[in-house]
């Protein structure tokens, strides 16, 4: 079985802090030709001055923006693992298959392949990067299992949490566990992900984890 082609919706444009109001639709231009040079281009091809380009936004704009090309790759990325959502569909096993396919489809794009290869390398040689994609892709997403956990919680299918250190430990092993794993079979070993094998991931990971959620 292929695996599922759904893609994320269109992403909101980024947030701003205080300063010259920003365009949405620049920025969201500038985000996406960012994703389409990394998939033809691959990282070291990327430069600034194409994604300016190919945004149609003047340099300046794109600096006044993003002032280097870490920045501009991580939120380029970022903004799209923002798009992933857990959905109340009923049982503990058919919200996890749900994440994991929403993770799967994601990371099969040929630019989310390149841009996470690319900032790993060189964020295993650049601290603040390394902390840049923590931030801003990694610890948002954990929402996920809290969120799943919340779910379960409220169906029944789970306890309340009685220690919050525990649970926060546990969130941190699940996800990690998840992300690893399907990014492990995407990105290293270049082996599909189909719905059986999430069928049988999700049920090995509930077996591992009992009482636990994504």
């Amino acid at each position: 079985m292929a695996p599922t082609t759904q893609q994320p919706a269109e992403p909101a444009a980024p947030t701003r802090g205080k300063g010259r109001p920003r365009s949405a639709a620049a920025d969201l231009a500038i985000l996406e030709a960012t994703r389409q040079a990394l998939a033809e281009l691959g990282w070291g091809g990327l430069t600034m001055g194409d994604v300016a380009t190919r945004a149609g936004v003047a340099k300046t704009t794109l600096y006044r923006r993003w002032p280097s090309k870490n920045e501009l790759v991580v939120d380029a990325m970022a903004i799209l693992f923002d798009q992933l959502e857990v959905a109340d569909m009923g049982s503990l096993q058919a919200d996890v298959e749900a994440v994991v396919a929403q993770f799967a489809d994601l990371l099969s794009r040929p630019e989310t392949q390149a841009a996470l290869l690319a900032l790993f390398a060189e964020g295993s040689r650049d601290p603040q990067l390394r902390r840049r994609i923590q931030e801003q892709i990694v610890e948002p997403q954990k929402v996920l299992v809290q969120q799943g956990r919340a779910n379960a919680q409220a169906r029944g299918e789970m306890v309340p949490d009685e220690d919050e250190h525990a649970a926060c430990e546990e969130i941190d092993i699940i996800f990690d566990t998840i992300a690893g794993t399907v990014e492990h079979r995407l990105l290293v070993s270049g082996r599909p992900v189909t719905q059986e094998w999430i069928h049988r991931f999700a049920t090995l990971l509930l077996n591992a984890f009992p009482g636990t959620t994504c």
